[in-house]
């Protein structure tokens, strides 16, 4: 027997095993195929293919949907500018606007509820900036226009007519459907780029006469002991549910140690809700997008601050110019963790983990902390440049530059949220803001693609298109310490910015991430 006989043989019977004990494994431990909430629907995903040999190599080799294969040259999507330009033209003025003033009238408030709704000024006082990617593609969008282009569907099924939008003020109706498999479809093809996915007009203005305060020179790096960062004190505010109950009283210099700022300040965001667009005189510039700020008590002195920032969709990563993981729909957020009205650490949310850093080690302007978020995904990061992440050697990787610098805190909704009662109250900042949107348990984007449908993919377990996400109330609000992951799972604070590194993975967090 010839050696080229011997070589094609031992190929023919290295692949039949491969095949046969991925078969048997297959039917014997199903689960061990599970690696995310699409993989449940393997059978019937693979199924809708209508080419037998895709069938086939998916289900043998885990090629699926080859001849769908796009690689990545330029700009996602092919846009048709013309046919865009016209639906802009024919489409009327902003009409999801008034969503955001559906929300129950302030009249109805006595005292004590409207103590519930106060949000401490030091919230807002050190609220986070965010560098966009100078290349972004897909920027922030408004939750509200988002739904004024989507359908509800049951899977796949549609709920109620395309014209039927769902409004923050009745999204959570939507629950009855079993919430967990209800999506936010989009009413058009995602690759064609429709504008409102892009999201061009909510690209924030800047005053181009401010100059940044430049950092070029810094390099994370906290010189020296941190103040007031020591064993005793961090204790007071790293988990709250293991923390003794302290004094009630808080000493009032603590509170007011900028009163004369945040007073203005506080003035400043009143006037948005009389009409008058404010600017506070900050580096960063305001988006049309809102963003979304839900305050929570948890007791001791201690409040965490949940700033939600949304996108219409994610593009994502590519691995050897192949692009992974685009979704309809995307929330990211940044929690800021006070104890007695000082800022003490930050979470940053990036994929399925997040980094946590002390107040005191990230970049800031003024004193108000610096997030960057990356190309395409929006992972949020402490530094500008290249962030590995999940593959080695870099083949994964997000990028961050100091684009566009975003202020949400001039254009923001902002709730008090109590998490045993699942009370969530429209702020006083911003009265008219409603609630029902928040305890909608569906996904705010489309359900992955099947198989069958031409912009689908699959390839080592990686999808090109996933599962739209779940919305902020199941980001972990009421976490004991300010990582998203478990409880039970330690949560290193870092006190010095590392470029480059992996962010840390979290098991229990949820899709969307």
């Amino acid at each position: 027997m010839t050696r080229k006989a011997k070589a094609t043989i031992a190929v023919l019977s290295t692949l039949i095993a491969y095949v046969s004990i991925n078969s048997i494994i297959h039917v014997l431990r199903p689960a061990a195929f599970v690696w995310s909430a699409e993989d449940w629907e393997e059978r019937s995903w693979i199924a809708s293919s209508r080419s037998w040999f895709d069938r086939k190599s998916c289900r043998w080799l885990g090629i699926c949907g080859a001849a769908h294969l796009q690689t990545v040259h330029g700009e996602f999507g092919h846009r048709d500018s013309a046919e865009w330009v016209n639906a802009q033209d024919a489409e009327p003025e902003t009409p999801w606007r008034s969503f955001w003033l559906s929300g129950a009238s302030e009249s109805e408030w006595d005292a004590e509820e409207r103590a519930r709704r106060q949000i401490p000024d030091y919230v807002f006082h050190y609220a986070p900036l965010v560098h966009l990617y100078s290349g972004e593609q897909f920027w922030p969008g408004d939750i509200a226009e988002h739904l004024h282009h989507t359908t509800p569907t049951l899977n796949y099924t549609p709920i109620q007519a395309q014209w039927d939008h769902p409004t923050l003020a009745d999204l959570d109706e939507l629950n009855k459907w079993g919430p967990r498999h209800v999506f936010l479809t989009s009413n058009d093809d995602v690759q064609s780029r429709p504008p409102w996915l892009e999201g061009d007009r909510n690209i924030p203005q800047t005053d181009e006469n401010h100059k940044e305060e430049s950092w070029a020179d810094w390099d994370g790096r906290v010189d020296g002991e941190i103040p007031g960062d020591t064993e005793e004190d961090r204790a007071k505010w790293y988990d709250f549910r293991r923390i003794q109950q302290e004094a009630a009283d808080v000493h009032e210099s603590e509170t007011n140690e900028h009163s004369q700022a945040q007073q203005i300040l506080r003035e400043e965001i009143r006037k948005r809700y009389g009409g008058e667009e404010i600017y506070d005189g900050g580096a960063g510039g305001r988006s049309d997008a809102p963003a979304i700020l839900v305050v929570m008590d948890k007791g001791n002195g201690i409040v965490d601050a949940f700033w939600f920032y949304f996108y219409s969709f994610n593009l994502g990563n590519t691995v050897v110019n192949v692009r992974f993981g685009n979704h309809v729909g995307d929330w990211e957020h940044c929690l800021v963790r006070f104890h007695n009205g000082k800022p003490k650490a930050l979470f940053f949310s990036a994929h399925q983990g997040g980094e946590a850093y002390s107040y005191e080690a990230v970049e800031k302007i003024g004193q108000r902390p610096v997030i960057y978020s990356a190309e395409g995904s929006h992972a949020m990061y402490a530094t500008a440049g290249v962030h590995e992440y999940l593959l080695p050697w870099g083949m994964l990787h997000d990028v961050t530059d100091r684009g566009p610098l975003w202020d949400p805190l001039l254009n923001s909704q902002a709730y008090t949220y109590d998490f045993d009662s699942e009370d969530l109250r429209a702020s006083t900042f911003s009265p008219s803001a409603p609630t029902e949107w928040f305890h909608y348990r569906g996904h705010w984007g489309d359900k992955f693609y099947p198989l069958g449908d031409n912009r689908q993919y699959r390839f080592a377990g990686q999808y090109h298109f996933v599962n739209g996400p779940l919305g902020p109330k199941f980001k972990h609000l009421n976490r004991h310490k300010v990582c998203q992951g478990s409880d039970r799972s330690p949560c290193i604070i870092k006190n010095y910015v590392e470029h480059g590194k992996r962010p840390q993975r979290w098991g229990a967090s949820r899709p969307g991430e």
